[in-house]
C-alpha cells in the first residue's frame, strides 16, 4: 500500500504521520500519478499550522514530479507513462501515489530530472510571475529581493542576472550573502545587524527602488515600504517570519503601492500556466538557471524537513523522497 505524509490535526511539525493510505482508480476528470520526488514549500508549513485553510485530516504538500500510471474518464490530456510536473491546491503531494485533477500539471520536457523538476516548479514560477508578471523587471534596473538565499530568492537571483538587473539582497548570515553573490546578486545586506533601509540607500545613491519583492513579512515589511522610489510597488507574496499585522493606508506615501500575488492565481489560467513553464524550462534547459538542490530527505523524515525549514537551515531547493 502507498504511503503519505498526513496531519489529524494543525500544529507544528510533530503532528505529520507517516502512514498507509488507500489509492483506488482515478475518477473521471482525473489523473494517476506515482511521484518520483516532491518539493518542500514554506507554504506547506503555513498550511500545516492552520495558517492558511486545509482540510484534516489530511495529505501535505502542493508540488511533485513523477509518471502518469492512469487516467480517468473524461481526460485526454495525458497518457499513462507522460512524464510530469506539477504545483498547485488541492494539497496531496507528500505522497507516493496520488490521484488529481490535471488543471495545473504540465509535461517535463526532455533534459529536466524529476528531481529537479519538483525542486523548480513552485518556486520557478514564483520567480517568474514576480519578476516578468507581477512588476516587469528591465535591463538597468536595481530592485531589492528578500531572503536572497532562500528557494525562490536563489532562482530570482540567477534570472535577474540573465535580465541585466542589479538586485540587492537580504539574508540572515555571511555563509548565505557568499551563496546569494554567486547566483548573481550584487550586493547583500545582512538583515539581522545591517539596517535595510540605509543600506539600500548607499547602494543606489539614495535613489531607493521600483519594487520590492519581500516573502518575509512582519520582520521587513516596514523597511520595505521605505526602500521604495516614489510610486514604488510593494510585493508581499510569503510570511515565514510571520504574518503582516494590519496597517494605515497613510504607510503608503509617496504614492507607493502594494500587491498580494499567489501563484495559484497567476496559473488558473492554463494558457498563463503553459506560458509560464514554457519559460521557465527555457531558462533550466539554456543553463542561465541552475536549480540548487541543497538538501534532500526521505518522505519518511519530513517533519524533520519542516523542522529544518522553519529554523531557516535549509538553502536552494528541498525535494522528499518517496
Amino acid at each position: 500500500m502507498p504511503k503519505a505524509i498526513r496531519i489529524e490535526r494543525h500544529g507544528g511539525p510533530e503532528v505529520m504521520q507517516y502512514v498507509d493510505v488507500e489509492v483506488g482508480a482515478p475518477a473521471p476528470g482525473e489523473i494517476q500519478v506515482r511521484h518520483e520526488a516532491v518539493g518542500l514549500n514554506f507554504i506547506d508549513v503555513y498550511f500545516r499550522t492552520g495558517l492558511y485553510p486545509m482540510p484534516v485530516p489530511g495529505v501535505l504538500g502542493l508540488e511533485a514530479a513523477g509518471v502518469v500510471t492512469a487516467v480517468g474518464d473524461g481526460v485526454d490530456s495525458f497518457r499513462p507513462g507522460d512524464r510530469v510536473a506539477y504545483c498547485d491546491r488541492p494539497p496531496g503531494s507528500y505522497a507516493q501515489l496520488r490521484n488529481m485533477p490535471p488543471k495545473s500539471v504540465v509535461r517535463l520536457p526532455r533534459g529536466i530530472g524529476f528531481d529537479t523538476a519538483a525542486a523548480m516548479m513552485l518556486k520557478g514560477l514564483t520567480a517568474q510571475y514576480l519578476l516578468r508578471r507581477t512588476y516587469r523587471v528591465q535591463k538597468g534596473q536595481t530592485i531589492l529581493f528578500h531572503a536572497a538565499a532562500g528557494g525562490v530568492g536563489l532562482i530570482a537571483m540567477q534570472w535577474a542576472r540573465a535580465l541585466g538587473v542589479t538586485v540587492i539582497g537580504t539574508v540572515g548570515s555571511e555563509e548565505k550573502a557568499e551563496l546569494a553573490r554567486r547566483h548573481g546578486c550584487t550586493h547583500t545586506i545582512l538583515y539581522k545587524r545591517e539596517n535595510i533601509v540605509e543600506k539600500v540607500r548607499e547602494y543606489t545613491d539614495g535613489r531607493m527602488v521600483p519594487v520590492v519583492y519581500d516573502s518575509v513579512g512582519k520582520d521587513t515589511f516596514e523597511a520595505s515600504l521605505d526602500c521604495l522610489q516614489p510610486f514604488g510597488l510593494m510585493v508581499s507574496f510569503g510570511n515565514s517570519s510571520g504574518p503582516v499585522p494590519p496597517m494605515p493606508l497613510t504607510m503608503l506615501k509617496s504614492s507607493l503601492y502594494i500587491t498580494r500575488p499567489s501563484l495559484m492565481a497567476h496559473q488558473a489560467n492554463r494558457a498563463n500556466l503553459d506560458e509560464m513553464a514554457k519559460e521557465l524550462f527555457t531558462m533550466v534547459r539554456s543553463g542561465k538557471i541552475d536549480i540548487k538542490i541543497d538538501q534532500r530527505y526521505p518522505l519518511a523524515d519530513a517533519a524533520q524537513a519542516h523542522r529544518d525549514l522553519e529554523a531557516r537551515r535549509t538553502t536552494g531547493s528541498t525535494i522528499l523522497l518517496p
